[in-house]
């Protein structure tokens, strides 16, 4: 094991620099802290302060929100919703209260259902954020004490505890009988049994056993370590800014129906004009009867219960999905 482990620190980790390039998991506990700059005492504070400056709060940033009006405007981005608002608006123009009710009423209910699922989802990613503690246990000045845990820095020697939640990513130190939980990473449902020895570099996440990860939780045992890494440079930092940085692209149920809508839509709008024309020109119709006539065919031809339809089935595709721990921060991505 030693012989595959490197003998010096990778470049750019001496004085705390660039920590989230290192291969942590493969060094031994001495070789971590002199990467640090630091020693098994922790920092002193003024070294922690201007650490604190050069790498940031020990949080998660917070990704561009899609605030509420912005959600529920957003299910109305559809051809077929578009069609059925304007053909609600003639038929108010018109005086058909009772039709443009059940109209209007099937837009809001869709828009509703997709607004409330959607607000679910992003409840859930932002219980992501939830998951660091507020305060931490780490050696300051050479005392042990209780610190904010968005103060924590790289180089902070930090102390954990059955029932304590990780706050930082940590090169463990010392460990006794320490099982942590990192199901919210790894997808392990038993707790991972952690130990002080390096291991190979090619170690995979749920193999770093030398290795505390911030947001896991503390199942039995106590340990400390020393900080490798802090807010978007840990592993759920990581997870945190793919999600944020996810780029959002049109699924083939999507197109498929934009392109069902655009047809149906062009289709409405020939047989209508041909309709019109015909009883005005061929039959002698009026143009007001014929403008009616012409308006109630738009309607019926419209399938008014698609979207609903639609929006529910990927609602219900959503809750068994939630139901298996997968988040859905989309409808149509179910």
């Amino acid at each position: 094991m030693d012989g595959e482990r490197p003998s010096t620190p990778p470049a750019g980790a001496a004085n705390g620099g660039a920590p989230e390039a290192c291969a942590w998991h493969a060094l031994d506990a001495a070789q971590a802290l002199a990467a640090l700059d630091t020693a098994a005492t922790g920092l002193a504070s003024a070294d922690a302060q201007a650490r604190l400056a050069r790498h940031g709060p020990n949080a998660l940033p917070e990704g561009a929100r899609r605030g509420p009006w912005r959600r529920f405007a957003e299910q109305f981005d559809n051809v077929l919703v578009i069609v059925l608002v304007v053909a609600g608006l003639v038929t108010l123009a018109l005086g058909h209260t009772v039709d443009t009710a059940v109209i209007f009423g099937v837009v809001l209910v869709n828009a509703l259902i997709g607004f409330v699922q959607e607000g679910k989802a992003e409840r859930a990613l932002e219980a992501v954020r939830a998951m660091l503690p507020a305060t931490a246990v780490a050696w300051r000045d050479g005392v042990r004490t209780s610190v904010r845990a968005e103060s924590l820095v790289p180089g902070d020697v930090v102390f954990v505890q059955s029932g304590d939640r990780v706050p930082a990513d940590l090169r463990l130190l010392r460990a006794r009988n320490l099982r942590v939980n990192e199901a919210a990473l790894t997808g392990e449902s038993l707790a991972s049994e952690k130990s002080v020895d390096a291991v190979v570099p090619e170690a995979v996440l749920g193999d770093r056993t030398s290795l505390l990860f911030s947001g896991t939780v503390v199942d039995a045992g106590q340990g400390s370590g020393v900080v490798v890494a802090t807010g978007p440079r840990t592993q759920i930092g990581r997870i945190s800014a793919l999600v944020a940085r996810v780029t959002t692209l049109e699924t083939p149920l999507l197109r498929r129906l934009a392109a069902f809508g655009r047809r149906l839509a062009v289709a409405i709008v020939v047989v209508a004009g041909a309709t019109f024309a015909f009883g005005y020109l061929v039959r002698g119709y009026s143009a007001e009867e014929m403008f009616l006539a012409v308006v109630g065919l738009a309607v019926a031809a419209i399938p008014e219960g698609l979207p609903a339809i639609v929006t529910i089935a990927l609602a219900l595709g959503t809750q068994r999905m939630a139901g298996r721990n997968a988040i859905v921060r989309r409808l149509p991505a179910v």
